[in-house]
């Protein structure tokens, strides 16, 4: 069975977008760049909600031939073009760059995909990830925490019925701040 992992920029808050969709909010910095970039590296599939895909697929397909692009975006770029892709949409009608659409149960369909064999996925997308949060798809939570507060916005975690219990895997520091936490669901024995 494959892992999911539903991995994203996050406040202290715990929001992943600020109101407004806004993401300005984030603490970039080189090193948290290159995690970024090597977890898009070693993703067999990722999974991508709507919102989130016409962010990504707004610039990451061209972003380096920009004139000002550095090294490390050139080669996120590249990675994120060749890394394989679902995009869950009722309203999208045509995905590109080594991706295909999926316009039907999103929980029938994440299943199905970790059932296969292959390597990891990722998740991308809050409304999304909130649909295989509350239908326990998600194997893994990596939060990169910013030292942020935004005050509302898109959450990254849902309302759930049932609690879930994580066991903490991963804890790192990067040098601006960003606190990143690692937690894999505990199944019941």
């Amino acid at each position: 069975m494959r892992k999911l992992t539903f991995a994203m920029n996050v406040s202290l808050d715990g929001y992943v977008a600020a109101p407004g969709d806004d993401l300005g909010w984030s603490v970039p910095s080189d090193e948290l760049f290159q995690w970024w970039s090597d977890r898009v590296a070693a993703t067999s599939l990722a999974l991508y909600g709507r919102k989130l895909w016409d962010t990504m697929s707004s610039h990451w397909p061209t972003a380096d031939q920009q004139p000002d692009a550095t090294e490390a975006e050139r080669e996120y770029a590249r990675r994120w073009r060749a890394m394989p892709k679902a995009v869950f949409s009722s309203t999208t009608r045509t995905v590109d760059w080594n991706s295909r659409l999926v316009t039907g149960d999103a929980v029938a369909e994440i299943t199905r995909l970790k059932a296969e064999d292959g390597g990891p996925m990722d998740i991308a997308g809050a409304t999304l990830a909130a649909t295989a949060m509350r239908a326990g798809l998600i194997d893994e939570y990596v939060l990169a925490t910013a030292p942020v507060l935004v005050g509302g916005g898109t959450p990254f975690f849902t309302v759930l019925d049932d609690r879930v219990h994580l066991d903490l895997v991963e804890t790192r520091v990067f040098s601006n701040g960003v606190v990143l936490t690692r937690y894999r669901r505990r199944h019941a024995l």
